[in-house]
């Protein structure tokens, strides 16, 4: 018999637990309540296994490759067309509902900080699945969800969705550049994204403020910008910054942005049959009863002719479940005036047109040709008008631009090409993909010991060794996959000119002389073998025996291979593994050493343990003393840890801003060392004081290396997609 429900007649019996409030794992007033700056140590925590039902061996690329691809394919177009009474497809087709889909799966993605994207499959967690630009796109999820259902693990959500809007695409009559799989689900929302710090639904951001910040929308929970204007202007040409800014973030140009806005709005349409007023809760709040839906609406059916989503009532295209050119022939083609939705938005409607447009349900209704306000800034804008003009009078043009910025769009945040998996990948190198050239060098071992014999003693020290191969390594973004050291772009523009790389350039030139001395060894392969020897020739002095390893393969890229522009977005604000921070004002530097940290993938104990030893090798990115607790520097030990938390050091500021402090000897007052934010908040921060308390205690001195090292490789290798 359970005890979780008594009988009703002993309830009274026990004074003390009837007062007692049930309490709910989890509730009461969290940490971050009473302390909201307090550091997202937390975000380091994100994804790990305990939160992944798959099996723990489970490998997404060879699930992937035991898919029937084209069976798949064949799935997608039949299910295109199989209108669902419970949500009716327009004219009989999802052509514009899964297009959509895709579109704002990955449409989240930001260039600035390469986060966001279609890549973890996020359209499935809050907050992007209760955005409200994001209404009725639970529909297209639970319509997927047999196809999802027969093909199992073989394919994530993450690809399903890019994948059905490829599909949707071909079945209009569209053809694509390609498609590559590859995006690996995760089992939780992801903390690490800035979404802003607006408190209200579609809150007006500032283009100005937008712009090459880490936020990709004009209004708070919505992917590029409001289709009525800023703040519901209603004006086409106040539109334009903002359309910049938004598409300028995902790293597109003009001629990217009028395509896909052009392409996009070529099929399909938006549903605005009523007040919004009639819509409900979004699925984060609906009811249990909902079962994951939100947005049901009290309007008629709720549902078909009767749909609600942006409350935009608009059709651009006379055949919108076929591709077509339409779209600009209707732009340039009639006169457009202002009028309203049904549900009071501001669109515009043709007023010269005829009743050219078919009505989703009703064969025997046609309308007039309408528009979004921010369609009709890609006439009224001068640049932007350019670019219309010259796809309207050459369509074909219009269809390569539009194939490839969907390539872009929905493959931007995948990283390297040999991440794409599947028979549709397209052949060609991109620059927006960092490509790299084929392998010229293919090492043997013999070869890879003279060189590392060449590098022990070419007179860099430890620290400096350490402090070059850090920096080709760790501008690596777990976000879209992007940097790492397999290129060696800190040879080439612009990372070669980064403050933060002042130390390794300098000592960067020794390598280079040593590669072409030794030959058979890539450039890349011998900057990540140099801080695997000062780890050793560390270790060593430390009095243990360890060795780094490593795996060649790296290779080098040209500068052509580079797009300076949008490298440039992968210079940190600060590092603090190299104790760096740039000029600036802006977060706090150990909250951007945890963003780092993030970035890199790495743990809290992994980060703890990178810092603590590369303090005491002396790799601080200009060679500088803060944060080199240890009379003993280049040697691998347990002093910055040791020293850190050693209660006879009393730490106080030396400026204003509290970025630098100084710990002087609480009995003869004497200054031993000096650090900055992002050394002691491994001594004030509870959670990486825990970690750091390990690597402090005596008998840590060959766990620490052991730990250093592992954490190390990790980093080395992070961009190794190339096996």
């Amino acid at each position: 018999m359970s005890d979780t429900n008594p009988p009703a007649e002993s309830a009274g019996k026990c004074p003390f637990h009837a007062a007692v409030t049930p309490q709910v794992t989890g509730g009461g007033t969290r940490p971050r309540d009473w302390w909201p700056d307090q550091l997202r140590v937390d975000l380091l925590n994100q994804h790990s296994r305990r939160s992944n039902p798959l099996d723990e061996d489970f490998d997404y690329r060879q699930a992937f490759a035991s898919l029937d691809y084209y069976a798949l394919k064949a799935d997608l177009h039949k299910l295109l067309t199989e209108s669902q009474a419970w949500w009716p497809a327009d004219w009989g087709s999802y052509i514009g509902l899964f297009i959509r889909m895709a579109w704002h799966s990955a449409g989240t993605y930001r260039s600035a900080d390469g986060r966001g994207g279609s890549g973890r499959g996020q359209q499935r967690f809050a907050p992007l699945n209760a955005w409200p630009d994001n209404v009725s796109l639970d529909k297209a999820r639970r319509l997927l969800w047999p196809v999802k259902q027969k093909y199992g693990q073989k394919i994530s959500w993450a690809d399903l969705y890019i994948l059905a809007g490829n599909v949707a695409l071909e079945n209009a009559g569209f053809r694509t550049f390609g498609f590559g799989g590859g995006r690996e689900d995760v089992w939780e929302p992801d903390l690490d994204v800035n979404w802003g710090s607006e408190d209200t639904w579609l809150a007006h951001r500032h283009p100005e403020a937008l712009a090459g910040s880490p936020l990709g929308a004009t209004e708070m929970g919505l992917i590029y910008v409001n289709p009525e204007g800023p703040e519901h202007s209603g004006d086409p040409a106040s539109a334009a910054p903002a359309i910049r800014a938004a598409f300028g973030n995902m790293g597109m140009d003009d001629e990217e942005t009028v395509a896909l806005i052009a392409g996009g709005h070529t099929l399909g349409k938006t549903h605005g049959a009523a007040s919004a007023s009639h819509v409900g809760a979004d699925p984060e709040a609906a009811p249990l009863e909902a079962q994951g839906l939100g947005w049901a609406s009290s309007y008629g059916n709720g549902a078909g002719a009767d749909a609600i989503t942006s409350g935009l009532e608009v059709i651009w295209s006379q055949t919108p479940t076929r591709w077509s050119h339409y779209f600009f022939t209707n732009l340039f083609g009639y006169e457009w005036v202002r009028t309203h939705s049904p549900a009071g938005a501001i669109q515009y409607e043709a007023v010269d047109a005829g009743e050219i447009i078919p009505d989703p349900f009703d064969a025997s209704v046609s309308r007039k040709p309408t528009m979004l306000v921010t369609d009709l800034t890609l006439r009224y804008d001068p640049e932007f008008e350019k670019i219309s003009r010259r796809f309207y009078r050459d369509p074909q043009a219009f269809n390569e631009a539009f194939a490839r910025a969907w390539y872009k769009l929905t493959h931007r945040d995948m990283g390297p090409k040999a991440r794409y998996l599947g028979p549709e990948v397209a052949k060609d190198d991109l620059i927006w993909q960092d490509p790299l050239p084929a392998p010229v060098f293919h090492p043997s071992a013999a070869e890879i010991a003279v060189l590392k014999q060449a590098i022990a003693t070419c007179g860099l020290s430890n620290g400096e060794l350490v402090s070059v191969a850090w920096a080709s390594a760790s501008t690596f973004r777990g976000g879209d996959k992007r940097g790492g050291a397999n290129g060696a772009r800190l040879a080439l523009q612009p990372q070669r000119s980064w403050e933060v790389n002042v130390t390794a350039t300098r000592v960067l030139p020794v390598l280079e002389a040593l590669r072409q001395s030794c030959g058979g060894v890539s450039l890349a392969d011998t900057i990540v073998l140099a801080g695997g020897v000062g780890i050793e020739k560390a270790a060593e002095a430390a009095g243990i025996k360890a060795e780094v390893p490593f795996t060649p393969g790296r290779v080098d890229a040209h500068q052509d291979q580079t797009d300076i522009e949008s490298f440039a977005l992968l210079e940190p604000l600060a590092d603090g593994f190299r104790n760096y921070r740039g000029a600036g004002k802006g977060p706090s530097t150990e909250s951007l050493l945890i963003d780092k940290a993030q970035q890199l993938t790495l743990t809290v104990p992994e980060l703890t343990v990178l810092v603590g030893g590369m303090r005491v090798l002396g790799a601080s990115y200009d060679g500088g003393q803060q944060g080199v607790f240890t009379e003993h520097t280049g040697q691998l030990t347990t002093d910055f840890f040791v020293n850190l938390l050693d209660m006879r050091t009393e730490w106080k500021a030396t400026d204003p801003s509290g970025e630098h402090f100084a710990g002087r000897d609480r009995l003869s007052g004497q200054v031993k060392y000096t650090a900055t934010r992002a050394d002691l908040v491994f001594g004030s921060n509870a959670v990486l004081r825990a970690s750091a308390e390990v690597y402090a205690s005596d008998d840590a001195r060959e766990k620490f290396v052991r730990d250093f090292i592992a954490a190390w490789t990790k980093v080395m290798e992070l961009d190794r997609f190339d096996g």
